[in-house]
């Protein structure tokens, strides 16, 4: 198990290495010079320099890189072009708000996908699985950013249930939550239909083992045999793809955070590529990114706890 946890680790390092050479080449080819940006149209060329030079600007591209590199490796991503704080307490003023998003996401997810899925599978065929069926296929169907919007106009405006914007007051565990719901239900309510789908399909496979014709045989209860013992095998690959949804939940808590009007690491990088912030855009995405395989490789070596199988096809 020592073998394979690390394994999977040095596979995630691998994997965040490569994206911060795609990230670098993606925002050296971007147009725009940031240096401009942050001075204003009324910069002397001069001013402009100045700045170029001292944010690293005037070096060749393949110094720029492996300064980038070895900086992060430090956990130094660099300096904001407007205020010139540390990029990286930036990121992390505003990661705690997307954490919490990507948590009530799964909250929602798994507290609905997986009883709807354990549902559909034991009454298969029948009215019940049908409709969780049309149901489950038409979540997936919509963005996030309309079911977001639709939330919004329903819940916060008409029925006025729920507060439409901000994150709540801060300290007031009751405000957040408040604040919370609507827009981790539209980031959550697509990945009912994925989890309630893979569960059922799970589930379905593994009532029909060997084990579980067994434990029928010795008179255990339909119930039991559910709840007890298929739905702890059948819940495995959920995990998997709950540490792969975790990337989209990031992805689709941009719109999220811009709807609601949320902090969030989502919104930060909207803002910093509208101004071309590049060392936030960069320390933003490389935050996300590392947090995204670290998910990822918890998620496998959880599998792998679980399952010994997974060791065994790692290697």
């Amino acid at each position: 198990m020592l073998r394979y946890a690390l394994k999977r680790l040095g596979l995630g390092i691998i994997i965040v290495s490569v994206a911060m050479v795609m990230l670098f080449a993606m925002i050296y080819v971007i147009p725009g010079d940031p240096a401009s940006v942050a001075l204003g149209p009324r910069a002397t060329p001069e001013m402009v320099q100045a700045l170029r030079s001292r944010m690293g600007l005037d070096q060749p591209i393949w110094i720029q890189f492996f300064r980038f590199y070895f900086s992060a490796l430090r956990g130094d991503l660099g300096t904001e072009v407007l205020s010139g704080r540390p990029v990286l307490d930036v990121v992390f003023e505003q990661l705690p708000y997307t954490l919490a998003l990507i948590a009530g996401a799964i909250s929602w997810s798994v507290l609905l996908g997986i009883p709807l899925g354990c549902i559909a599978a034991v009454r298969r065929g029948g009215f019940v699985d049908r409709v969780i069926g049309v149901l489950s296929v038409a979540v997936i169907a919509v963005p996030s950013f309309v079911i977001a919007i639709y939330s919004l106009l329903i819940f916060a405006v008409a029925l006025q249930w729920l507060p439409a914007i901000g994150a709540g007051e801060p300290g007031n565990l009751a405000s957040q939550l408040k604040h919370l719901a609507l827009p981790s239900l539209a980031i959550g309510v697509g990945w009912v239909g994925y989890i309630a789908r893979m569960v059922r399909a799970s589930m379905l496979e593994t009532l029909e083992a060997s084990h579980i014709r067994t434990a029928r045989a010795f008179g255990l209860t339909d119930r039991r045999i559910t709840y007890s013992y298929a739905l702890r095998i059948a819940i495995l690959p959920t995990v998997t793809l709950l540490g792969v949804g975790i990337g989209n939940m990031v992805s689709s808590a941009v719109f999220a955070e811009i709807v609601f009007a949320r902090p969030g690491i989502g919104k930060l990088v909207y803002e910093a590529i509208s101004v071309r912030n590049y060392p936030v855009v960069t320390g933003a995405v490389l935050v996300t990114t590392a947090f995204f395989v670290v998910v990822n490789a918890l998620a496998d070596i959880l599998i792998g706890a679980l399952d010994p199988r997974v060791r065994t096809s790692f290697d």
